[in-house]
Formats: structure tokens, C-alpha cells, sequence
């Protein structure tokens, strides 16, 4: 009989229909194997909706990969799927020592994930790549040199993520109230309608997959109403951008802004990680869960790129989790 392929969602959070999705492949597939979560906090949906659950510590800890390695080994885990921007540096700097003990960590390597993280970074990393973007400096700059830029304009923090600390100023005294603490950059506001694609990349490296996710309504830093859309030209520039990546695997989310009008496209963030509006793409036709665990028990996947539906809508709303006090307070 062959070995149980168990799953860990990292830093589960509220990712419940994540887990749901690698449970259900888990069963399609015709594998033994539980979903198992781990958060620094039983406060958690996806905590408490998983198989077992574990306490971990926070993932700048020093502690966290020591406690994390030993997690898998004593679970035997097979995959381990990081969700949060914070802990993808810590994973990607490891993911050596959790192969070496039989644990496929579902992340690219610390380049790919050090363009993404920092948004200095990734314009850096556009412009080397002569790919589309955003006009964007330091906020130095263009308190300088107001002159030659057009409010308004997105003052966001170089590590942000969620749409967290982005403020849209109007004037050089707001930019200056709003980027006065902290690192920030400052973009132009992009014309168009913005998408993020949801890309599969495979165990080598290559994009098999692209889902453009049009952007409807957002709600907290997550899409809350989307609907995928086949546009052949934003498509082919996913291909392009993710061809580019160094080392990237698994999950990438890529947000962009394309204006019907003009043509024109441009990039405004990498995100190495499954996406929040990741349910759409899945449900859609898009399975990164199925294909990821084909790509740990069989070495290769059925990722294609025309798998999946154009014109499915997502209409979100606010589910809940119900379970005793004392299970909570653990």
C-alpha cells in the first residue's frame, strides 16, 4: 500500500476552502492523507477546520523551522504550503532541509521570493526584464520633483501586502504625512482594469498554467467579486513574466492592470504564494491542488492551460466556523 500523502497549510489563517480543495484532491486522486494546519493562534478557521492541528511558533521566531522540520517528520508530511508573505523568505532559505527529510515545501527559491516581497524589488526586477509597469520611485524623489509626476498617486509600503499601509494621495503634503514613517515607494495610478493571474508553475520550473482573475469588487486587500476572463494578451504576458522568474514552483499571483482602450499593460505586483482569490481559478477548472499533489507522489502533473472555464463569476460572502471555547483556548 502506498505511503499516506498528508498536506500542511502553513499559517492556515482563514484559508478553509484551500484546505477543503487539497482534501478533495487528496480523494479524487485516490490517495490515503489527511490536511493538517498549523497558525500561531487557535483563533483560526482553517485551524479548527482541518484534520489536526498544531501551535506553532510565529515564523521569525528562530524556533519556527526546527519546529516546523520536526512537525513534518513526526506526521510524515509530504507537502507543506505556505500562505502568508511573511514566512515564504523563511520556507524558501529551508526548503532544502524539508527535502532532505521527504517534505516537498510548495515555494520557489529565495529569489524568486525576495522579487516578490519587496516592492522596490520588483519594479527593479520589471525594468531589468523590460516588462510593463507602473511609473514608480522613492517617496524622496518625488517630493523633489513633483512636478513631473500626476496626482493622485499610491504611496504603499515596500513590504506591504493585503493592500495594508496603501494610501492614494492627492498632493505632495499628503505623501509626505503618509510615507514620513516607515519604508515606502510611490506609483503612478495605472490606467484599465486591474486582474490577477493565477499561474502554475511546475517541479520545473515551467508556467503551465494561467488564469486571469478580473478584479470586481475588494474587500479588505481580497478580492471579494471576480470573474476569470480569457484575454489572450495579458495571458501571454503571465507567460512571459513567469518564463523570467528565477526558481519559481507552485503558486504565483500576479496583478496587473491592462486598459482596453490603449493596450497597455503593466505590472504592479509578483505574489509567490497562492493568491486570496484562488477559489475562482479552482472551481473554474485550474486544480494547483491536484496537480501539485500528482507532482509529489508521481513526479509529474496534468497542468494544462486550457483546463479551465472563461465567464465563471465569484460572488463571496462571510462563512463561519463554529466549535467549543475550550478548543480555542488551546
Amino acid at each position: 500500500m502506498a505511503e499516506p500523502c498528508h498536506v500542511l497549510i502553513s499559517s492556515a489563517g482563514r484559508r478553509v476552502a484551500l484546505l477543503r480543495y487539497f482534501r478533495e484532491a487528496i480523494a479524487q486522486l485516490g490517495l490515503a492523507g489527511h490536511v493538517y494546519a498549523s497558525d500561531i493562534t487557535a483563533m483560526a478557521a482553517a485551524f479548527q477546520e482541518a484534520d489536526d492541528r498544531f501551535l506553532v511558533p510565529h515564523c521569525t521566531d528562530e524556533a519556527f523551522i526546527p519546529a516546523m522540520l520536526e512537525l513534518c517528520r513526526r506526521r510524515a508530511i509530504r507537502l507543506v504550503v505556505p500562505t502568508i508573505d511573511t514566512e515564504l523568505p523563511v520556507y524558501a532559505a529551508h526548503r532544502h532541509d524539508f527535502a532532505a527529510i521527504g517534505t516537498t515545501v510548495a515555494i520557489g527559491g529565495p529569489e524568486t521570493i525576495a522579487i516578490g516581497r519587496d516592492k522596490a524589488r520588483t519594479h527593479q526586477w520589471l525594468t531589468e526584464q523590460d516588462l510593463p509597469r507602473v511609473a514608480q520611485a522613492l517617496p524622496e524623489q518625488v517630493l523633489r520633483e513633483p512636478a513631473a509626476w500626476r496626482f493622485p498617486l499610491y504611496a504603499k509600503p515596500v513590504a506591504g501586502s493585503a493592500s495594508k499601509g496603501i494610501r492614494l494621495v492627492q498632493n505632495v503634503d499628503e505623501l509626505a504625512a503618509a510615507t514620513g514613517e516607515g519604508e515606502f515607494i510611490v506609483q503612478e495610478v495605472a490606467a484599465g482594469q486591474e486582474y490577477t493571474l493565477d499561474a502554475f508553475m511546475d517541479a520545473e520550473g515551467m508556467c503551465r498554467c494561467i488564469v486571469p482573475r478580473k478584479r470586481i469588487e475588494v474587500r479588505g486587500g481580497e478580492v471579494s467579486k471576480g470573474q476569470t476572463v480569457r484575454l489572450e494578451t495579458i495571458e501571454q504576458l503571465g507567460f512571459t513574466a513567469c518564463a523570467h522568474l528565477p526558481d519559481a514552483r507552485g503558486a504565483i499571483n500576479i496583478q496587473l492592470f491592462h486598459d482596453p482602450d490603449t493596450g497597455r499593460c503593466a505590472i504592479i505586483e509578483i505574489n509567490p504564494r497562492f493568491g486570496g482569490g484562488y477559489p475562482l481559478s479552482h472551481v473554474a477548472g485550474a486544480r494547483f491542488t491536484h496537480w501539485l499533489l500528482e507532482e509529489v507522489t508521481t513526479g509529474h502533473c496534468t497542468a494544462g492551460h486550457k483546463t479551465w472555464r472563461d465567464g465563471l463569476v465569484m460572488l463571496r460572502y462571510d462563512d463561519a466556523v463554529f466549535v467549543d471555547a475550550g478548543e480555542v483556548r488551546r
